[in-house]
């Protein structure tokens, strides 16, 4: 028996790592299995070096067809479980067919990588980087061996920024004018608004600002959508009267908000909504929504 397990075990034990591992940033990332590690963070342009170490088991020999180190950018929507869209995908070949007998170490680099899009672990999709080192084998299923980083791009403060106005009106009964300062914000950033009551016919019981996540998936009849209440922020207790001004100001450090993305190679998007939403005193409730855009500044 013991034979049987022991002829199952992979030959070899597969490690990568960075050669800047020990001052580089690492940050969290969630695993399948809902584990949390940590894994260095890059951005796009940036060069990707390091070593991939072969170890034989219990120092036996061992034939192979060739070792390759892949660098890949690839999106996984979980309602197509197990197919793997690449949008990046870099390879460096390490190693010949041939044997190994000992341990040996391969140095790789991949210089300048274009890597556009910023990880992502949604609900219905994951957006992810990986080193994949693959050591071919013949009649028997190839060594795998993978590792996560997480890439985190930057964006310079927008040119134009402008400020968001609109009204919510019920005919003859409510008619408000809200205001934010701009339209695009970082992921530090604070909403800054004013509210005000032109027309109050009805009782408002209270008043609340929410942030909210849109995660749209695939496409056509296979499109999934997913709407998250990130935040909820309290701006009035009580009814207002005709006149009164109600100011707005929300941090949004506290939320884990991720940049805005839209239509990533055709398989999914994120956008954010500011919803200001007031309920009556017979607890109906009405609201108006606005498209807000998120990104990350470098002082971030």
């Amino acid at each position: 028996m013991d034979f049987l397990v022991g002829a199952f075990k992979p030959p070899c034990n597969v490690s990568i790592s960075f050669v800047d591992t020990k001052t580089r940033k690492q940050v969290p990332l969630k695993k399948d299995n809902g584990q949390t590690i940590m894994v260095p963070l890059f951005q796009s342009q940036e060069n990707i070096i390091g070593e991939v170490l072969i170890e034989p088991t219990q120092g036996k020999k061992f034939e192979h067809n060739g070792v390759k180190i892949e660098l890949l950018g690839q999106i996984e929507l979980y309602f197509d479980r197990g197919n793997f869209y690449d949008f990046t995908s870099l390879v460096r070949e390490l190693d010949v067919p041939g044997e190994l007998f000992e341990r040996k170490t391969y140095q790789f680099e991949f210089s300048t990588v274009e890597m556009p899009h910023e990880s992502y672990n949604g609900i219905n999709v994951r957006l992810r980087y990986i080193l994949k080192v693959t050591i071919g084998r013949n009649y028997i299923s190839n060594i795998v061996e993978c590792q996560d980083f997480v890439v985190r791009n930057f964006t310079p403060p927008p040119s134009i920024n402008n400020s968001i106005k609109m009204e919510v009106g019920i005919e003859d009964c409510l008619h408000i004018e809200f205001e934010y300062g701009k339209s695009k914000y970082h992921l530090k950033d604070v909403i800054i608004g004013k509210i005000y009551f032109l027309l109050v016919r009805i009782k408002i019981k209270n008043m609340e600002l929410e942030i909210r996540r849109r995660e749209s998936t695939g496409s056509g009849p296979n499109t999934y959508v997913e709407t998250e209440t990130l935040a909820k922020f309290e701006l009035m207790d009580g009814a207002p009267v005709r006149g009164e001004s109600i100011p707005v100001r929300l941090f949004l450090s506290p939320y884990e908000l991720t940049p805005t993305y839209r239509n990533i190679n055709n398989k999914f998007s994120v956008k954010y909504y500011l919803n200001l939403v007031f309920v009556d005193e017979e607890d109906r409730r009405y609201f108006k929504q606005q498209e807000i855009t998120v990104y990350r500044l470098l002082e971030s």
